[in-house]
């Protein structure tokens, strides 16, 4: 498949020209659908995936067979951070929660990169940060918020991973991600479309009033976002 505007990616379009000019005959253009698993706990990764329209979301799963989102990855990010972090497998299952499309690099290739300790390497552990920050608030608010805070929380971080105002997804996937049941997540998200937030149809969600949304989130939202805007480079608008 032809290599389109992969700096579409923010990691991608922050990447030095001489960089990018070494790895962008290496990069493939691959289709995300939804509910694709791109990797299974304790796999070995073999490729690294940057997003450009898809959201991918990491899921830690229990031995019994039940799962909760602890991050959220999109067009700002990577997808296998735990490669270059010190091990070849990870302990969370990556999952296409919307789909779209991305570009993947062999995980060889990454970690040769990684190790030459230049501009990449600052890069990716910036990034690292903040998707840290947001597992760690991801925690938090799982254990102390209401249920109508963590939907709004969810739907607002995933909406920045796509620069839209609609996703497609189910309400049993959202309840898998959340770690809930699934009838709680069809009365919050009665409640957000009765006040006229949001507009809910099979499967396709469309934020009407994102401002609204906003107040009616936690702290979390802000203080991921506040963090990613601060390790990250803007993302650009003439990227090619």
């Amino acid at each position: 498949m032809a290599l389109g505007n992969s700096r579409q990616n923010r990691l991608l379009a922050a990447l030095p020209d001489a960089d990018w000019a070494r790895w962008r005959p290496e990069f493939e253009l691959v289709e995300m659908p939804l509910g694709a698993v791109l990797y299974e706990s304790g796999s070995k990764l073999t490729h690294v995936y940057f997003p450009t329209t898809s959201i991918v979301s990491l899921l830690y799963v229990l031995e019994n067979g039940a799962s909760a989102e602890i991050a959220v990855v999109g067009c700002e990010g990577i997808v296998g951070v735990s490669l270059f972090m010190g091990g070849e497998s990870t302990p969370s299952r990556a999952i296409v929660q919307s789909a779209g499309m991305g570009y993947r690099l062999n995980a060889r290739l990454l970690l040769l990169e990684f190790n030459r300790a230049g501009p990449v390497l600052h890069l990716l552990l910036r990034y690292t940060q903040a998707l840290i920050t947001q597992m760690a608030q991801t925690a938090v608010c799982n254990r102390h918020h209401s249920l109508d805070q963590q939907l709004c929380r969810w739907l607002l971080l995933s909406l920045d991973r796509l620069n839209s105002n609609k996703l497609v997804v189910t309400q049993e996937l959202i309840a898998t991600q959340l770690g809930v049941r699934r009838g709680g997540v069809t009365e919050a998200a009665g409640r957000l479309q009765a006040a006229g937030l949001i507009r809910y149809r099979r499967g396709h969600i469309t934020v009407l009033d994102r401002p609204q949304l906003e107040t009616r989130t936690c702290e979390c939202y802000a203080v991921v976002k506040k963090e990613y805007d601060r390790l990250l480079p803007a993302p650009s608008s003439d990227a090619v």
